[in-house]
């Protein structure tokens, strides 16, 4: 009998993924081996640097954010002709550049893939916006949000 090891399939989540400009994203996605790497403030900070370049440079409009402990959450509409994996892999690959750096490390920071659920016209936006920003309250990382520092959205 053979044991095979658990491992994400990044590849089946993108199985029959669609980016479709002017529509909302609700993005989620972890560190490698689940890592707390934004425990540290200024770590998280380059994944909030990497979300806001996308959106001013025009590829997103990023509505709301939290960035985890271990994982992010991002409320994104795609604009023009940015394509939503396109987007993740330049979050990704620039926000692991320079946390590598910042930390003098080397080797994956993010796992490979990545879960997006499509918004439909019925759902409320703004709840789902507020579902993301109160990540930490719920995971008990604060007890009033404004206490928290990684996390943003444009209601606010």
């Amino acid at each position: 009998m053979t044991t095979r090891s658990h491992k994400p399939h990044s590849r089946d989540l993108r199985k029959g993924r669609v980016s479709e400009a002017g529509r909302i994203y609700h993005v989620r996605t972890a560190t490698d081996r689940r890592l707390p790497l934004f425990n540290h403030l200024y770590v998280g900070r380059e994944v909030v640097g990497a979300l806001r370049y996308q959106h001013e440079h025009g590829h997103v409009e990023s509505l709301a954010f939290v960035v985890m402990p271990d994982h992010l959450h991002w409320l994104l509409c795609l604009t023009g002709s940015a394509r939503l994996d396109a987007v993740m892999q330049a979050v990704k690959g620039f926000s692991a550049h320079r946390i590598n750096a910042q930390l003098q490390r080397s080797g994956a920071v993010w796992q490979s893939g990545y879960f997006d659920r499509a918004l439909r016209a019925e759902d409320d936006v703004k709840d789902i916006a507020r579902y993301i920003v109160a990540n930490p309250l719920r995971a008990g990382l604060c007890s009033r949000l404004g206490d928290y520092p990684l996390w943003d959205a444009i209601w606010v």
